[in-house]
């Protein structure tokens, strides 16, 4: 059932494929494989070619050092980084993340994916990134806490509940948001609980943000077996990723009834044609360490077969760049739902489209999580809360008017659904620049 695929290394050479006419270049940079894809929309679509110099350049790029005192006595000096790609359509709005691999490339192209993944949920944000060069998971307590606020001391002037408003990413949590809140409500000396999202809730959060990105997976994905004529019973699925997001949507969509035959995470991969019992699945990295490595509900696999399962429905739900040209020659699912940012190089995507695979991408799948922080934001400044069900249903009536938009969009322009997503968001984005002029 299962075969042994070799992943290709990023090719360092520019690469050209056909996609409906046009021509995506790939590059071995991130925010030059968004820009491939803005290209290939902004053709399609028609838009002017000052739009699209403007979204071709990030707004603000910031890079700070920070000096921390570590537990040992001795200070270290990490770098930090926030790019604010555009605030067209209202504040900026995008995570920060705590990792090794942390760069300007990877925050430049997060940063736009943000703006274009606002715009297709009809949020009124803009897009930025922020993240620290780090290993949080050698860290203790206080030395994060330390960097936390130092980082929110350094880009004082820039965040701001009206100007740029960060949230969680990979390396950190609520915890690191309250934090930022404390230490920005010292620098201005006041109480901001608008300025970031993903706090605890009793600190501003909202009811429904940790499940809100697995959510919306499960809400784009019900809606995509709609449009396939598909019975979310008989639907079978791989989840790759078993993090915030993969659980939540894992969770979710087998309550839904689809059966869920493969999960994975960084530690192990299992496989169960019957099904996997996901609720011992969540049990059991509960209790063992957040981590799926010994979970006996199935046979362990290597992580490359879970992309290529013998599945209808693929969530690959942790990092980018992992289907590449060579496995998606062996994609065997029908609809893949991206839960991950950027998880699809765009080398893969023309392949895909070949093979009539249904993508439903990042900026559409994974805005569940944005689009509660939305509603987090709205209730700080109403200073009123609302319970979960009924954050839920206003979740959900938002993925899917937005998936109806650019499924909308993809079929008016005849292109897939990724570029119908781009071309959606170009639409918003270019109204707010030419109704805004220049100077």
């Amino acid at each position: 059932m299962f075969r042994s695929l070799k992943i290709k290394e990023p090719n360092i050479e520019i690469m050209t494929t056909k996609t409906n006419s046009t021509t995506v270049e790939n590059h071995d940079s991130m925010f030059d494989a968004v820009i491939a894809r803005l290209d290939v929309a902004a053709k399609i679509y028609g838009l002017s070619d000052d739009v699209t110099t403007i979204l071709r350049n990030p707004q603000k790029q910031v890079k700070v050092s920070l000096p921390v005192m570590m537990d040992d006595g001795k200070l270290q000096v990490f770098e930090g980084f926030r790019t604010v790609h555009s605030t067209v359509l209202g504040p900026s709005k995008g995570g920060i993340r705590y990792a090794m691999d942390v760069c300007d490339d990877e925050v430049k192209a997060l940063s736009a994916w943000m703006t274009f993944k606002c715009a297709v949920a009809n949020l009124p944000y803009g897009g930025a990134k922020g993240g620290i060069k780090c290993d949080p998971r050698k860290m203790s307590i206080g030395e994060l806490e330390r960097l936390t606020k130092a980082y929110t001391v350094a880009l004082a002037d820039v965040f701001g509940p009206t100007t740029d408003i960060p949230a969680p990413d990979m390396g950190t949590s609520g915890r690191e948001m309250a934090w930022l809140v404390e230490a920005y409500n010292k620098v201005h000396r006041g109480n901001f609980p608008g300025v970031t999202t993903g706090k605890p809730v009793g600190l501003g959060g909202s009811l429904g943000r940790d499940a809100a990105t697995g959510r919306g997976v499960m809400v784009a994905t019900l809606a995509a077996l709609k449009k396939m004529n598909l019975n979310a019973k008989d639907v079978t699925c791989a989840v790759q990723g078993f993090g915030n997001v993969g659980s939540h949507a894992a969770r979710l969509l087998h309550e839904q009834g689809i059966k869920i035959c493969a999960i994975g995470d960084h530690t192990a991969t299992i496989w169960n044609e019957n099904g996997i019992d996901i609720k011992a699945a969540l049990n059991y990295v509960k209790e063992n360490g957040n981590v799926l490595k010994g979970f006996t509900g199935g046979d362990e696999i290597k992580a490359a077969e879970l992309l290529t399962a013998n599945v209808d429905v693929l969530v690959p739900a942790a990092l980018q760049n992992v289907i590449t040209e060579e496995i998606a020659h062996h994609i065997k699912a029908k609809l893949i739902i991206e839960g991950a940012n950027g998880p699809t190089t765009p080398e893969a995507d023309a392949i895909l489209q070949d093979k009539k695979v249904i993508v439903v991408p990042d900026i559409l799948a994974n805005g569940g999580g944005v689009t509660v922080s939305y509603f987090e934001w709205v209730q700080n400044n109403a200073g009123y809360y609302w319970p979960e069900d009924e954050v839920n249903a206003k979740h959900d009536a938002s993925m899917n008017l937005a998936f109806e938009s650019v499924w909308n969009n993809g079929q008016q322009y005849k292109t897939t659904m990724r570029i119908g997503a781009y071309i959606t968001a170009l639409k918003k984005v270019e109204l707010g620049i030419k109704a805004r002029g220049n100077f």
